[in-house]
């Protein structure tokens, strides 16, 4: 297939369009902002054909879109704290730029598949959220995120366009902008910082390899039903805290450098998601969190050409900003 993924130059994006590519033998489209999570570098190596816009553009979209089968929409604000302070971005990429996407596709008669967030279905305290669970989304990224899923299902329903929804739970693996838990962890502990941790560290999540939730994503593009919505969740959960104390043995790093601090506004205690739906196409997720944990360590750990500029550019104001304290040289 020719495929335009949008916001292909991110984390998820380019693990997606790097399977497509490597597996798949697709051609490939990216439409990406690069704004600061998204890097060309994710796509080194990669042949592509690269766009430099925004979702929310008609035109940009309307240069990147012509002669593709499928249209695949990673981009997205993705950082919930952002989200709390600075709302007005995460209208503008998830209403408006699925909107414009919808737009473009619909006119074409195109596949659209809409990358989503268990998140939209908010906390659940035991079980897991099944794609008919009630959206009850609680922080403005998630909100947004719910409202672009159901802006995608009404153009299923309202114009018979051919469109499927993929809900991932947490994702982790490489390339992945250190604003995110785990990689925020293994970066700090290899320099000493202190390790912040949300009030008492026990929110549970459902946590899957970026490389599974890809290869969930090409299935749902391939072989999912029109109108349909198929969560993909990973083969395990655990506490946050549990997470940063296995990063801790990992690099070495002293448990002092625990540093609990105040809870963010909202935070969801657990999520989980059953993945019944999409195991029915054929995928299985194939990376256990233990082992995927191990080798995402070591990939930070040997490719610091890639995170250097990011801890010594904008991301420094915005940890000082986020956590009240500036990070270490």
């Amino acid at each position: 297939m020719k495929l335009l993924v949008c916001g292909g130059a991110g984390f998820i994006g380019s693990n997606f369009v790097r399977q497509r590519v490597m597996e798949h033998g697709d051609e490939i489209v990216v439409l990406d902002k690069l704004t600061y999570a998204g890097r060309r570098e994710n796509l080194a190596g990669l042949p592509h054909d690269f766009h430099h816009g925004a979702i929310e553009d008609p035109a940009a979209v309307a240069a990147a879109i012509e002669g593709v089968d499928a249209v695949v929409n990673f981009a997205a604000e993705t950082h919930v704290d952002r989200s709390i302070a600075e709302p007005d971005a995460f209208v503008q990429t998830h209403a408006i730029g699925t909107w414009v996407l919808l737009e473009a596709a619909k006119d074409r008669g195109l596949r659209y598949l809409q990358v989503s967030t268990d998140e939209v279905y908010g906390s659940i305290e035991e079980g897991s959220f099944t794609e008919d669970s009630p959206l009850r989304p609680s922080s403005p990224y998630s909100a947004t995120k719910t409202g672009a899923d159901l802006l995608v299902q009404s153009y299923a329903h309202t114009y018979g366009m051919e469109t499927v929804i993929c809900r991932g739970s947490n994702n982790y693996g490489t390339h992945q902008y250190p604003e995110k838990l785990i990689p925020l962890m293994i970066l700090n502990a290899m320099h000493g910082d202190p390790l912040p941790v949300y009030g008492d560290g026990m929110q549970v999540r459902n946590w899957i390899h970026a490389t599974d939730f890809a290869a969930a994503i090409g299935h749902v593009l391939e072989h999912g039903v029109a109108g349909e919505v198929y969560n993909a969740g990973g083969p395990d959960e655990c506490p946050n805290l549990e997470v940063i104390e296995r990063i801790i043995e990992l690099t070495g790093a002293d448990r002092s450098l625990i540093e609990y601090v105040e809870d963010r506004p909202g935070h969801d205690r657990r999520y989980s998601l059953s993945s019944d739906k999409v195991r029915a196409l054929g995928w299985e997720p194939r990376v256990r969190f233990a082992q995927g944990l191990e080798q995402t360590v070591a990939w930070y750990r040997d490719n610091s050409a890639w995170w250097s500029p990011i801890r010594s550019g904008d991301y420094r104001e915005y940890y000082a900003r986020q956590y009240g304290r500036a990070l270490g040289a």
